[in-house]
C-alpha cells in the first residue's frame, strides 16, 4: 500500500470535494427526472444510487473529511468557466450534473484505491450505473420529443400484393396516422423487404415514420425510421448495431419489470399489452388495463397499448392513463380504414396529456 503519512490532508480534501460534488449532482439530476419528467421509475433509481453512495462515502471518516475541508482558501473555488452559467434547458442542466456527478464519483474510485480496493470496485459499479441511468434519461427526454404528436400506431401486414399494400399504406398515410408499423410473418424476405421500401417511400412522403417488426436487417436495408422488437427478438443494443444510434427501437412488454428493463436498456418506445383479445395476433393471456395503468403511473417514455384495441376501448385505455395506442384489426377490418383513422385520432386528440 502507498505510505499516506505525507499525503492524509491533501487526500482527504480530494474525497470531501469529490463526495460533496457527487452527492449534489446526483440530487440535481433526481431533481430532473422526479419534477421535470414526473418519471417515477428513474426517481426511484436515481434514489437508489444516491442512497448507495451515501453507504458507500460512509467508509470515509466523517470526521476527517470535514476537518481536511478548507473552502475560504480552495484555489478551485475562483475557477469557474463560462460554459458553466450556460444552460439553455432543463435537460441541459440535468445533463451537467450527471456528467459532474459521474467525474466526482470517478475521482473517489481513483483516490481510494490508495487505501481500499475493495471500496473502489464498488464506486466503479456505482460511475457504470450512473452512466445507465443518465442514458436512459437523456433516451426518454428525446424520444419523448420525437414522438410527441404520435399517439397512433398503425400495424399493417404484406397484404396479397405490392400495389395492395401500396394502396392501404397511402390511405392510412392520408388520413393522418402518424407512424406505421410493417409487420408481417409471413412474406418471404424478398417480398418483405420490398414492401418495407414501399412503406418507407410512402410514408415519408406524407411525414410518417415507418417501422419494421422484428427484423433490424430489413429496417436497415429499408432505410426506415426504427424497428419494434418482441421480448424473444434481438436486444435493444444488439438492434442498434444494425441501425445506429439515431433509429427508434420500440419493445413489447407484457409486464412492469419488462417496461422498466425496457428504459434501462434505452429503448424508443414500449408496446404494453396484450391489452384485450385481438382478432390479428393469437395470445395465451392477457394482460387487460391493469398493466396499462402501473406503466402509465410510473414510466414516461413513450408507451402505446395494444392488443385487441378499438375505439370502443379507447376511454378505458385513456381511463387508466395512456393516450397512446397500437391498432392492427381496428383499422384492417374497418369498411373505410382511413376513416376509422382519423376517427381514432380525434378520439385520441381529446385527451391532451401524453404519457
Amino acid at each position: 500500500m502507498h505510505d499516506l503519512s505525507t499525503d492524509l490532508l491533501p487526500l482527504w480534501r480530494i474525497l470531501d470535494a469529490a463526495t460533496n460534488r457527487a452527492a449534489e449532482g446526483l440530487r440535481v439530476a433526481e431533481d430532473y427526472v422526479r419534477f421535470g419528467l414526473d418519471d417515477a421509475h428513474l426517481t426511484g433509481q436515481f434514489k437508489q444510487l444516491r442512497h448507495e453512495l451515501t453507504g458507500l462515502v460512509a467508509r470515509l471518516e466523517v470526521a476527517r473529511r470535514h476537518a481536511a475541508r478548507n473552502t475560504q482558501l480552495d484555489v478551485g473555488t475562483q475557477e469557474t468557466l463560462a460554459s458553466e452559467a450556460n444552460r439553455r434547458s432543463l435537460r441541459d442542466v440535468f445533463a451537467a450534473a450527471a456528467a459532474r456527478a459521474q467525474q466526482a464519483i470517478r475521482s473517489l474510485e481513483e483516490y481510494s484505491k490508495l487505501f481500499d480496493a475493495e471500496l473502489s470496485a464498488q464506486f466503479e459499479a456505482l460511475r457504470y450505473r450512473s452512466y445507465t441511468l443518465a442514458s436512459a434519461t437523456i433516451n426518454t427526454t428525446e424520444s419523448r420529443r420525437r414522438l410527441e404528436d404520435a399517439q397512433l400506431c398503425v400495424l399493417v401486414d404484406g397484404a396479397n400484393s405490392l400495389d395492395e399494400f401500396t394502396q392501404r399504406v397511402e390511405a392510412i398515410c392520408a388520413a393522418g396516422a402518424p407512424l406505421i408499423q410493417l409487420r408481417d410473418k409471413q412474406l418471404a424476405d424478398v417480398a418483405l423487404l420490398a414492401r418495407a421500401r414501399r412503406l418507407v417511400e410512402v410514408a415519408h412522403r406524407h411525414g410518417r415514420l415507418a417501422i419494421v417488426n422484428d427484423r433490424p436487417d430489413v429496417a436497415a436495408a429499408a432505410q426506415a425510421d426504427g424497428v419494434h422488437l418482441g421480448q424473444d427478438d434481438l436486444t435493444v443494443k444488439d438492434a442498434r448495431q444494425v441501425l445506429g444510434p439515431d433509429a427508434l427501437v420500440g419493445v413489447s412488454t407484457h409486464s412492469l419489470e419488462q417496461a422498466r428493463t425496457a428504459v434501462l436498456d434505452g429503448a424508443s418506445y414500449i408496446g404494453v399489452g396484450p391489452v384485450f383479445p385481438s382478432s390479428t395476433k393469437p395470445f395465451e393471456e392477457f394482460v387487460g388495463v391493469e398493466l396499462v395503468g402501473q406503466v402509465a403511473a410510473e414510466i414516461r417514455l413513450p408507451a402505446f397499448a395494444i392488443g385487441g384495441v378499438t375505439r370502443d376501448r379507447l376511454a378505458e385505455i385513456q381511463q387508466a392513463g395512456l393516450d397512446r395506442v397500437a391498432v392492427s384489426g381496428a383499422v384492417a377490418a374497418a369498411v373505410d380504414p382511413a376513416d376509422e383513422v382519423r376517427q381514432l385520432i380525434a378520439q385520441l386528440a381529446g385527451e391532451a396529456t401524453l404519457r
